[in-house]
């Protein structure tokens, strides 16, 4: 197996982060796998805005499990409760990709994310896809989150990757191959 393959099959979704911080060979290698992505007609949809002030991620991190503490539903609160009660699990690197709100541009920031998450992988850091961040994003604060991550005009939240040393490390998922349908000659 080749190491592309090898880094797809072993990468998890690491959900607790040591808050070491990353270096900056490891940004620059991870924000230059983000910017290759392809993306459709090559629209580049997104901008990439690369966090490491912690006091800034753990303020956005407290107001999101705020806004999920006042919910109605609390699912999505104790969840969160049961793996440490953080948003962020103490991630040092929030990456948020924000976008224009062109149709194929949510399929493109999905894209881009992957790329994030294998990068980090691939150089020996743990990383989690999260739609969750979103949230604070969403809040009574958002405004103010949008303006000191200088989120760009006319573009909003469109998915984050949080990455940084993992604190344990896990399997990653099992394949289901009840997913796949073959059509043969």
């Amino acid at each position: 197996m080749n190491e592309t393959l090898k880094t797809i099959a072993k990468r998890y979704s690491c959900r607790d982060f040591t808050g070491t911080p990353l270096s900056g060979s490891d940004i620059k290698a991870i924000v230059e796998a983000a910017l290759a992505s392809p993306s459709g007609m090559n629209r580049q949809p997104w901008q990439v805005i690369v966090v490491t002030d912690k006091t800034l991620i753990d303020e956005i991190d407290a107001e999101g499990m705020k806004i999920l503490s006042a919910a109605d539903d609390k699912s999505s609160y104790e969840r969160m409760m049961s793996r440490g009660g953080k948003l962020f699990y103490n991630a040092p690197c929030l990456i948020v990709v924000t976008t224009s709100s062109s149709a194929p541009a949510a399929m493109d920031c999905g894209i881009l994310s992957q790329n994030i998450a294998l990068a980090a992988h691939s150089l020996g850091l743990g990383s989690v896809i999260c739609g969750m961040a979103g949230i604070p994003f969403s809040g009574s604060k958002g405004g103010d989150f949008k303006k000191r991550l200088k989120f760009p005009d006319g573009y909003d939240f469109g998915i984050s990757v949080l990455v940084g040393k993992a604190k344990s490390e896990k399997e990653p998922h099992e394949l289901d191959m009840t997913k796949v349908t073959y059509i043969e000659a």
